[in-house]
């Protein structure tokens, strides 16, 4: 309960993530701090610091609950028996099209966990938050990351054919800054769309004055004639498929992205976890593959 506290820096998220009073955590707390004889806590009505000791005592404490998470483990895995809670956080389109499936398939064959699931694009603070992992899309990881690689996919340019008629087809790249272009908003970055052609990568600023933090909105948008848009194939290919869009620059291929589960920071990965990651490794790659 300390290291919660000292990690989310607040007793009342502690005992909301616990469901449990406020009363009982501070005083866990303060039983702790009489059993030591030294103030491992300073509190103000604003904020809450560790003191020195507090400080030593929280990177030993992490080290011992590792262990005890480490050897509950190798009692889970001798019993080869999955249980407990996992909070996990998943992307909002991908985990609905392609995740929300194997997560129900997981649950069905493991009885004794159970799924807390989190949709939403945002990038969650894993330990703060009280996740056990989420599931994240991205080129590429911060060097920060934590993570196991589970797969890829792909990105597409796409466009209305009725707007290529109106607008004219892009044969290059470059031919994207006299379109109208639809821009995911989640990196909070000037638009950028990258390609590569016979070993050489072209970034290419795009414009856009219609933006969203979710490519569903975006492949909408564009099938409504307002422009060219760059989205993963798990959103693009239905409407690739019944014509509702068509697919440009198949020349030019945007980087692949990796298909990510993130582990809090050095903490040990309980087996509940390790099977989950394992069971979404094979299901994504098996799909792939298909």
């Amino acid at each position: 309960m300390f290291v919660r506290v000292a990690e989310l820096g607040s007793f009342s998220a502690v005992a909301h993530q616990l469901g449990v009073a406020r009363s009982v955590v501070t005083r866990q707390v303060a039983a702790l701090e009489a059993h030591l004889g030294t103030r491992l806590m300073v509190r103000s009505t604003r904020r809450l610091a560790l003191t020195s000791a507090g400080t030593a005592y929280l990177e030993k404490c992490r080290v011992i609950l590792n262990l005890v998470d480490a050897a509950e483990t190798d009692v889970a895995e001798e019993r080869a028996v999955a249980r407990g809670n996992i909070r996990v956080g998943l992307p909002l389109s991908f985990g609905l099209k392609r995740l929300a499936p194997l997560l129900l398939e997981f649950a069905e064959r493991q009885p004794a966990v159970s799924l807390e699931m989190d949709y939403s694009d945002r990038r969650v603070d894993l330990v703060e938050e009280g996740f056990d992992l989420s599931i994240r899309i991205t080129a590429r990881l911060a060097p920060s990351d934590v993570g196991r690689k589970l797969g890829t996919c792909r990105l597409v340019t796409v466009a209305a054919p009725a707007s290529l008629a109106r607008h004219g087809r892009p044969q290059r790249p470059a031919d994207l800054a006299a379109h109208e272009c639809l821009a995911y908003s989640g990196d909070a970055k000037p638009a950028t769309w990258s390609y590569s052609s016979s070993g050489r990568v072209e970034n290419v600023p795009v414009r856009s004055r219609f933006t969203a933090n979710n490519g569903d909105v975006l492949v909408e948008a564009a099938v409504h004639g307002l422009g060219i848009t760059l989205q993963p194939d798990f959103i693009a290919d239905p409407y690739l498929e019944d014509g509702r869009l068509e697919r440009l620059l198949q020349r030019f291929a945007p980087p692949e992205l990796g298909v990510y589960a993130l582990l809090p920071a050095a903490r040990h990965m309980p087996y509940r976890v390790r099977v989950l990651i394992d069971f979404l490794s094979d299901r994504l790659r098996t799909a792939r593959s298909v």
